[in-house]
């Protein structure tokens, strides 16, 4: 069985503050992804870079205290890949992908666009660019794995307020045509919804730091697993971890009955 967790941070030293490292060590899992680290190399501790029994890969972003991803795998991979090859984005850290014999995982952080109509149109840049590394990936005939913050909620049943938040950036119709074409056309899966087709407020994994919204579970499903279709058939348990919080956002695990050597 393969297991494989992922969560944005929301800062790796604040989650490591809040017990994310001894939590993990609990887990038993084969492949962490992390998002939005906001450290550079500087800022990292032993315990950051390796915590016990795993190899850390990281793609910092340039800006101080800023997005950055990572990666904590159990074994070594043969090839670590970071960035997709668009400067832009790869600047700003949003992309690692680890290569384990015929699978990739890869952790990604898709901007948000909810502070501004400049961060909003980078975002729709991403979109335009990430979608051709998305079909080269699938072109490819390997098994690859995609976990992360993609920072759109795809349906309706993916947040509370879905009607309240047409309009806004995560829930724009232009961003969910995107994701939707990335499970409809380019052909991967949304294996948390391959498990669990109609679940709603279990679902949540990002809740915004106003209005009681945690307490009042108004969340968002914006953290995902998206596999291939042989890879994603194989996942036989998922589950989000909100009994201790990290982060704004809750721990996605997925098992996969799959063997990656």
């Amino acid at each position: 069985m393969l297991r494989i967790i992922t969560l944005n941070l929301n800062g790796i030293r604040s989650a490591g503050r809040k017990g994310f490292f001894d939590w993990l060590q609990m887990q038993n899992a084969d492949v962490v992804c992390l998002q939005e680290l906001k450290a550079q190399v500087g800022d990292m501790t032993r315990d950051f870079l390796n915590p016990g029994g795993f190899f850390g890969y990281f793609h910092y972003a340039e800006k101080k205290g800023y997005s950055g991803v990572g990666l904590y795998s159990r074994r070594q991979p043969e090839q670590v890949i970071e960035g997709f090859g668009v400067d832009e984005f790869d600047a700003e850290g949003r992309y690692i992908e680890a290569v384990f014999g015929k699978l990739s995982v890869v952790s990604v952080y898709l901007p948000s666009g909810s502070s501004s109509p400049e961060r909003q149109a980078a975002k729709f840049r991403f979109l335009e660019h990430f979608r051709p590394h998305l079909e080269q990936l699938r072109r490819a005939g390997r098994e690859v794995l995609l976990c992360g913050d993609w920072n759109i909620a795809h349906r309706e049943i993916d947040l509370k307020n879905w009607k309240g938040n047409q309009k806004n950036s995560g829930f724009l119709p232009e961003e969910r045509a995107w994701i939707g074409e990335v499970f409809d056309q380019a052909g991967f899966v949304d294996v948390y919804r391959r498990l669990h087709p109609d679940t709603e407020g279990d679902a949540y994994t990002w809740w915004s730091n106003r209005g009681q919204a945690r307490a009042k579970n108004v969340g968002w499903r914006i953290d995902y697993q998206i596999a291939t279709p042989d890879l994603a058939a194989a996942a036989r348990h998922a589950s989000v971890y909100k009994e201790k919080w990290f982060s704004d956002h809750a721990p996605l695990t997925i098992d996969y009955d799959y063997e990656s050597g």
